[in-house]
């Protein structure tokens, strides 16, 4: 790869200095340069700075509104959670399979359908996020969701409940390219890691309603069609809320900046990130950092353009990230949404009632432990915790193996195996849940980030067509050996993340543009750490602890 000619842009790392202990309180001007009180010109740190001389308070009245904005963007993520394990469950209740006369020859390409319709779908949802809005994308999408909830719901064949699959995985992938987005977007600078991480976490209100509800349905004494057309029928829940809702929520500022609307996009900064305070030095760097990085006449306006993924070494960059995170999320285990119920079946359980139990027990347990990951997020940063759940999930992958190749007559070395099943979910959830929607759309540039979230889904879903059709088969033929590749991927997750990796740990969006500038992107990422910590030590000394402090 070619070296290219590195950008100025405001705020870069390399050209701050550390607040000085001896400095008087600083104010910061539209060009990024300050003043002190006592006349002397100092840098500035940007956005770290910025939130140390600001502090914001995430108990305020206008956080709260923009949590419950966030909130419906959170339910695209809800909209996926349902078809995962509202499918894997259905696929261990006869009345399901013997309906459609399932099989092993034939539930992987039917499942699968799903996926190869939010491939298709990848397609079309760069388009909609960029030329019309991230709630256009949100729209549209719920709107075919609802559509295909009713034909699989009212399938009386295969064929029917596998066209309203397709069509179902076509309008999820709309939202999902468009809601991440709008989370990273329009997330508070001071609280980024967590508020979008929460996105992809709010995957398990579906598979917990879900799961449950089949398991609930297990129970009744007169099976009917009943017990697959309820559970199918509450994938429409997600979207009806976003349709509902969606009118009362505004675009996202950044958009409103690529379409050269700058009073709108400073207008929503103030009230959501500021709590009406014109002022507000939080919402100056903003807009300063978003005027000098966002186009009007970006790639985001050219729908044919996906060279900006590629067109630079920055950008290839940005993209082997994206891409890593679909390789190393997707294909660390068989989907257990999908397979839970066939892989404890090889451990040796055998029971309808019990297989629904535990399908149904892995959908709260990882919801738990992506909620107590995002608390750690932004503390020890995405680079490691990603690092560390990784080979957490290589060691339990190869337990996994041993236990299922020994469990032949021996029960309690079986349920030793699925017990680290669920061990390797909540190493998983941990990281990897919060991490999956938040580090790619932290990585990608604006102009660049609807098309590479659209790409992020497609790799995802090819990733997901290869896991989804395959294990059945393998399972079948190979047994315990089969998941000895994924310790190994796992494995190989690990060393890929340490070369390669940035940490975007307390740096805004547009600044994490200067990482990537960078010649080598992985140490500034992790000086820019370094110098963070002195930023925040020094501004300490100075002034004392700052109340509502947040974590960067």
């Amino acid at each position: 790869m070619s070296a290219i000619e590195t950008k100025q842009v405001p705020l870069h790392f390399e050209q701050r200095d550390a607040v000085s202990p001896t400095d008087e309180k600083v104010d910061i001007d539209n060009n990024g340069s300050d003043t002190a009180d006592n006349g002397k010109a100092v840098k500035t740190d940007g956005m770290a700075e910025a939130l140390l001389l600001e502090p914001p308070n995430p108990w305020a009245p206008h956080m709260f509104k923009l949590y419950a904005v966030l909130f419906v963007c959170y339910l695209c993520a809800t909209t996926n959670g349902f078809d995962a394990n509202t499918f894997g469950g259905l696929l261990a209740t006869p009345t399901f399979t013997g309906y459609f006369a399932l099989n092993s020859d034939n539930e992987g390409l039917v499942t699968a359908m799903y996926v190869i319709g939010n491939c298709v779908g990848s397609v079309f949802a760069a388009e909609c996020a960029d030329r019309w809005g991230r709630k256009f994308g949100m729209t549209l999408g719920s709107a075919i969701c609802i559509v295909a909830v009713i034909i699989q719901v009212s399938s009386n064949s295969r064929g029917a409940l596998m066209a309203g699959r397709f069509i179902l995985g076509f309008g999820a992938v709309l939202v999902q390219t468009s809601g991440p987005a709008y989370a990273a977007e329009m997330s508070h600078p001071a609280y980024r890691g967590v508020l979008t991480g929460l996105y992809e976490t709010m995957f398990f209100l579906g598979t917990i309603l879900t799961t449950w509800t089949e398991y609930g349905l297990s129970y009744m004494t007169n099976p009917s069609s009943f017990q697959w057309r309820f559970p199918l029928s509450l994938q429409a829940l997600p979207s009806l809320v976003i349709l509902t809702f969606i009118w009362k929520l505004p675009e996202t500022p950044r958009w409103y900046m690529s379409q050269g609307r700058e009073e709108t996009a400073k207008a929503i900064l103030v009230k959501y990130h500021a709590g009406g305070n014109e002022d507000s030095l939080v919402v100056k760097v903003e807009l300063d950092e978003m005027r000098e990085l966002i186009s009007v006449d970006g790639a985001d306006k050219r729908w044919w353009d996906w060279t900006c993924l590629f067109n630079d070494r920055g950008n290839r960059h940005r993209f082997s990230l994206v891409a890593a995170i679909a390789l190393f999320g997707e294909l660390d285990l068989p989907p257990t949404s999908y397979y839970l119920p066939l892989m404890v079946a090889t451990a040796g359980i055998t029971s309808t009632k019990t297989q629904l139990l535990l399908n149904a027990l892995q959908t709260p347990i990882m919801m738990i432990s992506a909620l107590s990951g995002l608390r750690w997020i932004d503390y020890f940063g995405r680079r490691p915790l990603l690092m560390i759940s990784s080979a957490g999930m290589a060691a339990s992958v190869f337990i996994i193996t041993a236990c299922t190749a020994h469990q032949a007559g021996h029960p309690v070395i079986g349920g030793v195996g699925i017990a680290f099943i669920y061990v390797f979910l909540v190493i998983f959830a941990f990281a990897w849940t919060p991490c999956q929607y938040l580090y790619p759309s932290e990585v990608l540039a604006f102009a660049n980030r609807a098309k590479g979230l659209a790409a992020l889904n497609l790799m995802n879903n090819l990733c997901k067509v290869l896991n989804t059709y395959v294990p059945p088969i393998a399972v079948k033929n190979m047994n315990w050996r089969f998941y000895i590749l994924y310790g190994i991927w796992d494995a190989i997750g690990v060393v890929f993340m340490y070369f390669f990796f940035v940490e975007t740990r307390g740096r805004n969006l547009e600044e994490i543009d200067a990482i990537f500038d960078d010649p080598h992107p992985v140490k500034a990422s992790l000086a820019m750490q370094v110098h963070d910590t002195a930023v925040k030590k020094a501004s300490q000394h100075v002034e004392g602890t700052l109340p509502h402090e947040p974590q960067i």
